[in-house]
């Protein structure tokens, strides 16, 4: 089906026109007032830089500003969501990290290549395919600089020493590597200038190195040896791999933060008419929760805590950058989450400290209930966003791409980034309150998917969609189960406004709205 055919991209297309000369007038008007940082500083570009700081595995419930019951101050957060706008209703495409970052870079939900779940060591090639349009490279093609920093996580091929591709992601494939080859199809070559982070799981992975570039310059050489870690109920997700000497498994993030720093302060000082696009992706806060030693201690919600502490932190520390180098009025920032909070951090929280990360909500990663996928989500952008603001719209990871290349003033090449709307009617304020922007959001999980439309929301499967609910495995998660409240229907049906933990399933009480929404979700899953 082409894409003119989705009731969604009709709607964008009829908002563009409306929307696309108010955003740039009111952006330049923005720019236009503010003074110069210094005598050097040029003028703003004509163009917001963009932040996107995206954090792992952080919960809805796990920042004060959406959860008065949160144990753990972030006040850099709260902060930003004072200055800037909060979504309540906001969700990552997937329930793992891999597929909403292949819909995050491309706009397009990962099941549609085939592959649903998660890249470990070396494994690859990269989903991406080459010549798919994605948001670093529209963006560079729009004059702007692009850069990532952090946890890739998307796949990349590669070699042995005699030069033939890897395709494992195993640690038995780490070993065959000849890290002296490039990588050919990494972030450099999917529309980035710049990139310093990990293949895949920065500090839980078969691989404990950093990359520059395209290849990483300071191999691992010997095993991990865990028993040196920090011993703790969080520490317990970091599998046995290959260690590169400079690989501290503690100040990953603060590593990831100099460097994302490093590029602000270059990029200003070299370019500063230029806007820049910079994705930073951190570790935190994905187990191990192995905070920096800085900030072990300051919480009273033990380490994970201080890992979410830290992340705060560096949420400030950037904002910090911004406005020292005098970008900060001009730049949007978005902060959120890959999905939701990890199933034995939930539990040790909850038992330990009486915190909640995936509060209000059933499930949580990997689960297609909402404590999965309802993410954390807080967009800044002075002169255009009001402060303040909160919006109950739904919107999706997946929509930051078709969001971006409109702000640029242009359109999403032919073909591309299908499955993304644009939210900019919402961040300016136009867009009713009352009036939805997504018919329809897809979410999908390794086993399943689901679909929202206003408050029904539709899964495809019995169950979570995820986790293993019906025997304790190794995390414990039978404790989580819930008596199923129509165990006889194949899928399930839920009113989210009356029922928002999930608990009664009406897919026998409505079968009209079932019917409507298998439908959509055919049509959708068919559509691009």
């Amino acid at each position: 089906m082409k894409p003119s055919a989705d009731p969604s991209r009709l709607h964008q297309k009829q908002i563009i026109s409306d929307f696309k000369r108010l955003a740039i007038a009111v952006t330049l008007s923005a720019f236009s007032s503010l003074p110069p940082a210094n005598a050097d500083t040029k003028a703003p570009p004509a163009t917001p830089n963009i932040l996107l700081i995206l954090a792992d595995d952080l919960g809805y419930g796990d920042l004060a500003c959406y959860n008065p019951e949160s144990k753990i101050p972030t006040p850099h957060l709260d902060r930003l969501a004072r200055e800037g706008l909060l979504f309540t209703d906001a969700h990552s495409p997937a329930t793992v990290c891999t597929p909403t970052r292949y819909s995050i870079l491309t706009g397009r939900m990962a099941f549609r290549t085939g592959f649903r779940s998660v890249f470990t060591g070396v494994g690859g090639p990269c989903l991406i395919e080459a010549d798919r349009p994605t948001l670093p490279g529209i963006l560079r093609d729009h004059d702007y600089a692009t850069a990532l920093v952090g946890k890739w996580h998307v796949g990349m091929t590669f070699h042995d020493t005699g030069g033939n591709p890897i395709r494992d992601g195993s640690l038995a494939a780490v070993k065959r590597v000849d890290f002296s080859r490039p990588v050919t199809d990494g972030p450099l070559h999917r529309g980035f200038d710049r990139f310093f982070g990990t293949v895949s799981c920065p500090t839980t992975d078969w691989l404990y190195a950093y990359m520059d570039g395209d290849r990483i310059p300071v191999p691992p050489t010997g095993m991990i040896d865990r028993s040196k870690l920090p011993q703790h109920p969080y520490s317990h997700d970091c599998r046995e791999g290959m260690i590169a000497p400079d690989f501290d498994l503690e100040q990953v993030d603060e590593v990831f933060l100099r460097k994302s720093r490093e590029f602000l302060i270059d990029h200003v000082r070299e370019k500063p008419g230029k806007p820049f696009f910079l994705f930073h992706s951190c570790q935190a806060v994905h187990l191990p929760s192995f905070p920096a030693p800085a900030f072990k201690g300051k919480t009273k919600a033990g380490p994970h805590g201080d890992f979410i502490y830290q992340f705060d932190s560096i949420v400030g520390r950037l904002m910090e950058t911004l406005a020292e180098l005098g970008v900060a009025e001009h730049t949007l920032v978005i902060v959120s989450s890959d999905n939701g909070p990890e199933l034995p951090t939930v539990k040790e929280m909850r038992a330990t400290h009486q915190h909640d990360g995936a509060r209000p909500w059933r499930g949580v990663k990997r689960d297609n209930w909402e404590g999965g996928h309802r993410v954390p989500m807080i967009a800044r952008w002075p002169g255009v966003v009001k402060p303040g603001r909160q919006s109950k719209q739904t919107v999706s990871l997946v929509d930051l791409m078709a969001t971006a290349v409109e702000i640029t003033g242009h359109e999403l090449p032919a073909g591309a980034a299908g499955d993304s709307v644009s939210i900019l009617p919402i961040l300016t304020g136009r867009q009713p309150e009352n009036t939805a922007l997504r018919p329809y959001t897809l979410q999908e999980s390794i086993r399943g998917f689901s679909i929202r439309s206003g408050p029904w929301k539709y899964l495809d499967h019995r169950g979570s969609g995820g986790n293993n609910y019906d025997n304790d495995g190794h995390w414990g998660a039978k404790e989580f189960a819930r008596p199923e409240s129509a165990p006889e229907a194949p899928g399930q049906l839920y009113h989210l406004e009356r029922d928002p933990g999930e608990r009664e399933n009406l897919y026998f009480k409505h079968p009209e709205v079932v019917e409507r929404l298998k439908r959509e979700l055919e049509r959708l899953m068919k559509a691009n």
